[in-house]
């Protein structure tokens, strides 16, 4: 069984290295020319408009299911504010030293990010093992792809060293039992993404 993850495409306020969470920003004009020939049985997305367009993008005319579990952390008051803004701020620095103990004003905890991804890997699972669905794709967020990246890679390593580009996805493959049992899968590999031919 294939799980695929990709990142939404770049947007103007990734360009500005600004923290974008739940607020939303339109994709840059580069990412409207990113395809893939992968296909996939199942389509699931985070509901925040970037994932949207870009599932549009690079999979045109299929079905989406939408589901909120798949937005990124919520940094509530620091959304849209950049490193150079909130420098100068003591809990931003504490919380750059510890991200796990220290939390955005009005944002989302680690933990509570976490336990909402894996409540949205749950819908995720238990929808393709009913259906007995060989592919699916989730386009979504790069600290979701991080978080199921760190729990799921078949070696292990934590969530700040996976680096999640704008350009390329990854393929899960899971034995059909494994992913029941929640456990790594077997084989990972990347899926880039390649510019659409203009002819």
């Amino acid at each position: 069984m294939v799980i695929a993850l990709f990142r939404h495409g770049l947007t103007e306020e990734n360009k500005r290295k600004a923290y974008l969470g739940w607020n939303d920003s339109p994709l840059c004009k580069e990412s409207f020319d990113l395809s893939t020939k992968s296909r996939y049985n199942l389509y699931f997305s985070s509901d925040l408009p970037r994932c949207i367009t870009t599932a549009t993008i690079l999979f045109p005319n299929k079905e989406l299911i939408l589901l909120p579990n798949l937005r990124e952390m919520n940094f509530g008051r620091w959304e849209g504010k950049t490193y150079e803004d909130l420098k100068e701020v003591p809990l931003y620095q504490r919380w750059l030293s510890n991200p796990i103990s220290y939390c955005p004003p009005e944002g989302e905890s680690f933990d509570k990010f976490t336990h909402r991804v894996q409540n949205g890997w749950e819908e995720i699972t238990g929808e393709i093992l009913s259906k007995n669905v060989g592919r699916c794709a989730i386009i979504t967020h790069g600290g979701i792809i991080r978080y199921l990246l760190s729990e799921f890679a078949p070696q292990p390593r934590d969530f700040w060293s996976w680096q999640v580009q704008h350009h390329q996805g990854f393929e899960l493959v899971f034995d059909r039992e494994a992913l029941r049992r929640r456990d790594r899968c077997t084989l990972l590999r990347e899926v880039p993404l390649t510019a659409k031919e203009h002819g």
